[in-house]
């Protein structure tokens, strides 16, 4: 951990192992074991790590530098680019350019990408950055989640229902720790943003400044690094990740969007004050899932699945399933053979045990994780048509632990 120690927790007990490289990635036999899913790089190569090795480069008290590839900078910006995978980057050279001039920077010039933590989702993800904890201490552990406290579904992107931020996610950001250690922190992002439970919880501390405009977000962050003589700057841009779940990361759309992404960060990089270090990352990566009954299950029409679960959380490559009292192991066992050789299927127990959501769980969010948790292997997802009829219409997907959602750059600019 990069700051006080989380409280009593479940012991993950299994240290991730997988290194996130591509090549690496394997087909495992079937049907697929709970231990077979490749971790994120939980400790040492996770999005959860990046900020705590930019502030401990800074000297901020009660972080730690556990990317060991990254030399340390005074003044760091991280741009996070919504739904810019890595896989997805290194097939689209021609229309990224500059970004994939970079590619040989990412992770401290080991050309390696970072893991982005399960599920491979925006509140998670975001959640995971800003404070510099992987998702089992932090709680934000998907789209949706079960809220012990009132059994509904709670949705963590958009906080509805309501409840209090400071509960449900209790510890500090880095930039708060960073604000408080007398560095310069800033986020610069939409407007939109500035007051959301989500950003509360996961970005708050130092300033916020809000500007629509993608070049009016990379100008002011390179003011706000040379604002002072260490500065900690993140900024964000969404709309590549809209594209690909409207159109998908296939469409002329979404190339369209790479396209201006990569002027932004070109723009970025050629403003930087001296002694500074751009580190463009992402939240996720995506797939495209075609629109056939083989590739989507809906589980509103499947009664198999549908026996004996309570509540469908998460989303569709990265479910979380609450069962009926008494109905736990019934769930889980259908949940198996119906799809056991297309997504990894585990108990909550098994999922803690596997290291899935981090190397150890928070009392607090135990009963938020499903009682079944599945996440997809193969190029297919578990819709909900009536329950989630925006959801299930969407084009590209993310959430799993395949390489396509889970790597992400970072990719690397010094002044």
């Amino acid at each position: 951990m990069s700051h006080p120690s989380p409280p009593a927790a479940h012991d993950g007990g299994r240290s991730a192992s997988a290194l996130p490289d591509s090549t690496a990635w394997e087909p495992y036999p079937e049907p697929l074991a709970v231990d077979s899913a490749p971790l994120p790089e939980y400790g040492s190569g996770s999005l959860a790590d990046l900020l705590p090795t930019l502030a401990a480069g800074m000297d901020v008290p009660g972080t730690t530098a556990t990317i060991t590839e990254l030399t340390p900078a005074d003044r760091n910006c991280v741009f996070l680019i919504d739904g810019l995978g890595w896989e997805q980057l290194k097939a689209h050279p021609d229309e990224a350019p500059f970004l994939a001039s970079l590619l040989a920077s990412s992770r401290g010039g080991t050309g390696r990408p970072l893991t982005a933590g399960y599920p491979a989702t925006t509140a998670t993800s975001l959640a995971s950055v800003g404070t510099g904890l992987p998702p089992g201490a932090h709680g934000l552990p998907g789209y949706t989640v079960r809220d012990p406290g009132t059994g509904a579904l709670m949705n963590q992107l958009r906080w509805q229902p309501w409840t209090s931020p400071r509960v449900w996610q209790p510890y500090p950001t880095i930039f708060q720790l960073a604000h408080d250690a007398g560095v310069h922190a800033a986020q610069v992002s939409s407007p939109t943003f500035e007051n959301t439970p989500l950003t509360k919880v996961a970005l708050s501390g130092g300033k916020f400044l809000g500007r629509l405009a993608g070049e009016d977000r990379m100008d002011l962050a390179a003011e706000q690094l040379a604002a002072g003589d260490r500065s900690l700057v993140y900024t964000y841009y969404a709309e590549l990740d809209g594209a690909g779940h409207r159109f998908g990361v296939d469409s002329d759309t979404w190339r369209g969007q790479l396209m201006h992404v990569d002027r932004l960060v070109q723009r970025l990089a050629e403003q930087l004050p001296p002694r500074s270090a751009l580190y463009v990352t992402a939240d996720h990566g995506m797939v495209d899932i075609p629109f056939d009954e083989q590739h989507r299950i809906d589980f509103d029409e499947d009664w198999e699945l549908r026996a004996g679960v309570a509540l469908l959380g998460g989303e569709g490559r990265a479910r979380h399933v609450y069962a009926v009292p008494g109905a736990e192991h019934d769930v889980l066992t259908c949940w198996r053979e119906v799809l056991g050789e297309q997504f990894w299927v585990a108990s909550r127990d098994e999922a803690i045990a596997a290291g899935w959501f981090g190397p150890q769980v928070d009392d607090r969010v135990y009963a938020r994780l499903g009682d079944v948790v599945a996440a997809a292997r193969d190029d297919v997802l578990i819709i909900a048509s009536e329950r989630e009829p925006k959801e299930s219409a969407m084009v590209g997907n993310h959430g799993s632990m395949t390489p396509a959602e889970q790597l992400v750059p970072l990719l690397e600019v010094r002044s």
